[in-house]
Formats: C-alpha cells, sequence, structure tokens
C-alpha cells in the first residue's frame, strides 16, 4: 500500500500561500516598473502593493512624462524597463534617466509576446515582472556626450545617402539622353563629371568643346569623351538632370555644414593625449584620390587626441571608420566586461545552438549594428593590402569564400580594436607579422611532407632581382 499523503493544512487568513511566497522570494528588483512605449500613450506597470491601482496610462507630451517620473517616484520605484520601439521611447528615455531613474532598454525580440498577452496592459506588467525577476538585459547605450556625437554622425550618414541617391538619379537622367559619360570617367560627381554637366546644363552642346573640360588625371582621351557625349538632348530630361544637380549640391553643401558641428563638438570632448606633446605616428599611405565623403578638416587628430591611440595604423581602418565606430561604441571599455562580450554584441563571433550534445548551427545572429558594419567595411578593405591581416583573409578567402572570410577578418579586427580600446598603446604590426610567418613555414612544412610522400623534393630557389637597365 502507498504511504497515505498527509493533508495539506491550510493557509491562514492573511498569510500568502506556498505559491506567492516561492513566486515573491524569486523578486530580485522589487522597486521595478514597466512601460508600453506608444506613439500617443505609455502604458506604466508598477506592483500591485505600490499604488492602489498599480497599472496607469500617460500621454506623450513632456508634461505628461514628467507627471509619470512624479508617479513612479511616489511609488518607490528606482528601475524602469521598456522595450525600445521606435524613436518613441528616446524623449522618455532621456527625461527618466535625468531624473535618476534607472532605465533599461529591452530588445523588443528578447521580450516577445506570450499567446494571451498581446494588450497593451499586460505588455507593461509582463515587462515589470520580467524586471522585478531579473530576467531582462539593458541594451548598450553608449555616455550621453558620445550619444550627441552619434547622433551627428548618424545625420551625416543620412544626408551621404540622400546626395548619392540625387546622383544616380542624374546618371538615370544622362543614359535616357544617351549620353555615356559614366563609361569614360570613373565618377560624375567628381571635377570632371560636374564640369560637364554643368557646361550641358548652361546650354553648351559642342562635344569637342565639353571633352576639353575634362581634369589632366582623365584616363580618357578627349575624343573618347566627346564621342560618349554625342546624345539627345531633350528638354524633360535636361529639367530632370537639373534638379537631380541643385540637390546633390544641395546635400553637399549641408553636410559641410554638419563637418562644421562635429568638428566643434569634438573639440569638446576631454582630451586623452596631447597631441603638441606626443604626436600621432606618420599616417599610412592610403589611395591617392581621397573619398568623396571625408570630412573637411582633420579628423584623424582629434579621434587620436579624445581615445589616445591612432587606430588608423590598423590594416583597413580609416578615419571614417575609426568615427563611425567610437560614435556608437564610445570611449569606456570597461563597458564591455570581456572581449567576448563586445564581439558578441557585435554578432561577429558564432552563435552555436547546442541540441543533445551536437551543433546544429553556429552562424553569425543577423544585426543592424553599425559599429559591425563598420568592421565588415575594414575587413573587406584589409582584404586588398599586403600586410598580414590580408594574407589572412585571402587564406580564408580561397578555403571558405567571401562572407566567411569577411566576418572571421572583421572579428580579428574587433579583437585588434578592443585591445587597443581598453589598453591604448602604439599599433605593432610586428606582432600580426609574426603569426603570418608562423603560417607561412607550417604551409612550406605541409608541402615538403607532400612532397616526399610523392618522391619529389622540395627546393627553395632564391628569387630573382630583376636588373633595370
Amino acid at each position: 500500500m502507498s504511504p497515505v499523503s498527509k493533508p495539506r493544512k491550510p493557509a491562514e487568513r492573511g498569510q500568502p500561500s506556498n505559491k506567492k511566497r516561492i513566486r515573491r522570494s524569486r523578486v530580485i528588483n522589487p522597486n521595478a516598473a514597466g512601460i508600453d512605449v506608444g506613439a500617443h500613450e505609455s502604458y506604466v506597470a508598477v506592483p500591485a502593493e505600490r499604488a492602489e491601482q498599480s497599472v496607469r496610462t500617460f500621454g506623450c507630451f513632456t508634461e505628461d512624462i514628467h507627471a509619470l517620473c512624479d508617479w513612479l517616484i511616489t511609488c518607490g520605484i528606482t528601475s524602469v524597463a521598456m522595450e525600445s520601439t521606435g524613436v518613441y521611447w528616446v524623449p522618455l528615455f532621456q527625461i527618466l534617466e535625468s531624473r535618476g531613474l534607472e532605465v533599461f532598454l529591452v530588445n523588443a525580440r528578447h521580450v516577445k509576446a506570450v499567446p494571451g498577452r498581446k494588450t497593451d496592459v499586460l505588455d507593461c506588467q509582463w515587462l515589470q515582472e520580467l524586471h522585478g525577476f531579473g530576467l531582462l538585459a539593458a541594451s548598450f547605450r553608449p555616455a550621453d556626450e558620445i550619444c550627441v556625437l552619434r547622433a551627428y554622425w548618424r545625420h551625416r550618414d543620412n544626408l551621404v545617402r540622400y546626395g548619392a541617391a540625387h546622383s544616380q538619379h542624374m546618371q538615370k537622367a544622362l543614359e535616357q539622353m544617351n549620353i555615356q559619360l559614366h563609361k569614360v570617367i570613373s565618377d560624375i560627381t567628381g571635377v570632371t563629371g560636374l564640369r560637364i554637366i554643368e557646361a550641358i546644363l548652361d546650354g553648351q552642346r559642342d562635344r569637342q568643346a565639353l571633352a576639353a573640360l575634362k581634369d589632366h588625371r582623365i584616363a580618357s582621351s578627349q575624343d573618347t569623351i566627346a564621342k560618349a557625349l554625342d546624345g539627345d538632348y531633350r528638354q524633360e530630361h535636361l529639367f530632370a538632370l537639373r534638379q537631380a544637380l541643385d540637390l546633390y549640391q544641395f546635400y553637399r553643401q549641408k553636410i559641410s555644414e554638419c563637418d562644421g558641428q562635429i568638428e566643434q563638438y569634438l573639440g569638446q570632448l576631454a582630451t586623452k593625449v596631447d597631441p603638441q606633446e606626443k604626436p600621432p605616428p606618420p599616417a599610412k599611405e592610403g589611395k591617392k584620390k581621397p573619398s568623396g565623403n571625408q570630412v573637411h578638416f582633420d579628423l584623424r587628430t582629434h579621434l587620436y587626441r579624445i581615445s589616445g591611440v591612432d587606430f588608423t595604423q590598423i590594416e583597413g581602418f580609416n578615419t571614417l571608420t575609426i568615427q563611425t565606430i567610437l560614435s556608437e561604441v564610445g570611449l569606456d571599455a570597461t563597458r564591455f566586461s570581456t572581449l567576448k562580450h563586445f564581439t558578441s554584441w557585435l554578432c561577429l563571433c558564432p552563435d552555436n545552438r547546442i541540441t543533445g550534445g551536437k551543433i546544429k548551427s553556429a552562424k553569425t545572429r543577423k544585426t543592424k549594428n553599425r559599429a559591425a558594419d563598420a568592421f565588415r567595411l575594414a575587413a573587406r578593405a584589409a582584404g586588398n593590402s599586403a600586410g598580414p591581416l590580408g594574407a589572412f583573409y585571402r587564406r580564408l578567402k580561397a578555403r571558405l569564400g567571401t562572407p566567411k572570410a569577411i566576418t572571421a577578418t572583421a572579428h580579428k579586427l574587433a579583437r585588434i580594436f578592443y585591445s587597443l580600446w581598453k589598453n591604448p598603446e602604439s599599433f605593432d604590426q610586428e606582432r600580426l607579422a609574426f603569426h603570418e610567418q608562423q603560417n607561412t613555414r607550417k604551409t612550406i612544412n605541409y608541402l615538403r611532407k607532400k612532397a616526399a610522400a610523392m618522391g619529389f623534393d622540395l627546393v627553395q630557389q632564391p628569387v630573382a632581382t630583376q636588373v633595370v637597365s
């Protein structure tokens, strides 16, 4: 016979049941609140015992947000969790933070709705419950001074994109008139391209006169350019070309104004290294032709001054790439406790999904992280260099393909960046070269063993020097 279980003693009146006692014992953050942010109103939930009405609704006006803060402080709330919904969270986040509350900005993917919980009231209560149990992780947000710089730089990036769209509109108008200018010069928004387009809009139709406007650096001959300018100059396409050119020049002007604002703000940031006392290393040789999106001031010196490191000495990095990364991650490396946390936040490391002791997938997570995109661009640029990082990229590209080679090289660049970011010191290219030499020796030893197994001897021949008479 099975033993008779003892009857459960009923809970006394006024005493919580065992289930409630266990649930309350799991609460890590009792002063937590949850906010479901909306375009017109926000739903706020606090613990049930803190207020007679534990869920309240507040409007989107600044006065309403301050009233929300007053109510939270009255309820004894010290920490708030909210989802990153569009840009509606930005003013609420900033005001809550200025009032001394700890704000957790949570990725909506991490708090996806459970069945039966898709209402505004239940969403804010669910956020409050998860935050009280300590199950939410705050998204990374740099210091406020870096957020200002990030806003300026992201706005500049948008201006560059808008201007690029109008350069495409210019090329479309030229194509419709069968003017093949883009096939004889590399950039229609360069010196030669803009000279010819402005002359066309001023009424010039002589092909030789237009071709004579070319810059001396253009490889195509004047006759080739003149042949490409033989087109059907229709009025409607000229009108579209004029408007596209005006809009392109307008955005170039706004980019220049934005550069002035960025330069002024960079001058206000704290100095880690004085470039006068400790000047940066000589700039590495780059492309002879600068990028059309380069800033119009000495950005490299500013970045060296505020970070204490000249990151442009690393293969693949230029000033625009470093500015993008620093404006996204900030200047405080301690925000990421370890290197693995940093590369995981960038989504540049394998996302191992293990089931039953087997790795089902190791693909990197998808992300819209601008810093990760900058590292990938730097990896692609490093692949064209003759240094050890370029050799590393090409070796992986031959074995794994271009996408995986870019990700692996971006991961290596992120590791190098983090080590210099956390412990500022001069970049030592010889350390990378040493590892590349080790890999070369391994390759040579493998080839010798392979040749010996097939009955051949591998003989190293001296490289013949070419004598120029």
